[in-house]
């Protein structure tokens, strides 16, 4: 069974363990977080405790802290025999996330377009702006953390802190499905759909935001829910040969 690398992922974002302005417990949970949204711990490895913290040279207390939090957010199970393994994400998951974030999308739009927060918009025109630099750069991982930080300003410019902090721990998935599920053919359409949201909200159009919103949100669920399912039934096939 496979277990944690013992090297460091590459072609990835700085650790997070050199951040001071968090607690080295934070610290921690951020980097095993993001390694598990980014791929770089697919589905079914194995996280061994001691080998985490000799590799990020810290004691086992704050890895064994992370990990409890992971394991409450869903990004670890513990398994019989196994320990903590991280978890799959398949069609089902993907489907209640989207189930959730198609209403409170549209609504964030839509609240966004009525406020027309200034701050907020040159947040997601700069958004914007990076994201087209990232997808002529080729950088993929790039374009898709961008995608989700566009999501996450537009929910801030709604300007309502309940809905805010209800999308909050949606963060963290979405970010782990968007990792999963894109492809470099999908950032063209993907930047013009958020191009036109843009221009709704900046208008004040709320009623045209809620429906870009709604419809971007629906054609993202369509297409990811095919390649989950794509990927389900080939690790299925797979497991059978096994």
């Amino acid at each position: 069974m496979p277990t944690v690398p013992t090297s460091r992922p590459t072609g990835r974002r700085a650790s997070a363990i050199g951040d001071t302005h968090l607690s080295l417990r934070d610290r921690v949970y951020v980097e095993l977080r993001e390694r598990i949204i980014e791929g770089n711990y697919p589905a079914g490895l194995r996280l061994v405790e001691r080998e985490i913290a000799e590799e990020l040279g810290v004691s086992r207390v704050p890895v064994r802290e992370a990990m409890q939090r992971l394991e409450a957010e869903r990004f670890l199970t513990v398994q019989a025999r196994r320990g903590a393994v991280v978890a799959s994400f398949g069609p089902v998951d993907a489907e209640h996330l989207f189930d959730v974030r198609e209403n409170l999308e549209e609504l964030a739009a839509g609240l966004a377009a009525r406020r027309r927060d200034p701050a907020g918009l040159r947040t997601l025109a700069q958004l914007l702006k990076r994201t087209r630099t990232a997808s002529d750069a080729g950088r993929l991982s790039d374009v898709v953390n961008l995608n989700a930080d566009f999501h996450q300003a537009v929910a801030e410019a709604s300007g309502n802190p309940v809905l805010i902090d209800l999308m909050a721990p949606l963060d963290s998935r979405l970010r782990r499905l968007f990792h999963l599920t894109s492809a470099p053919e999908d950032v063209g359409p993907m930047c013009g759909e958020h191009e036109r949201l843009y221009e709704a909200i900046s208008a004040g159009d709320e009623e045209a935001a809620r429906s870009l919103a709604q419809a971007h949100v629906a054609g993202t669920r369509a297409a990811a829910l095919k390649l989950l399912a794509a990927h389900a039934l080939a690790e299925s096939h797979a497991s059978a040969r096994d």
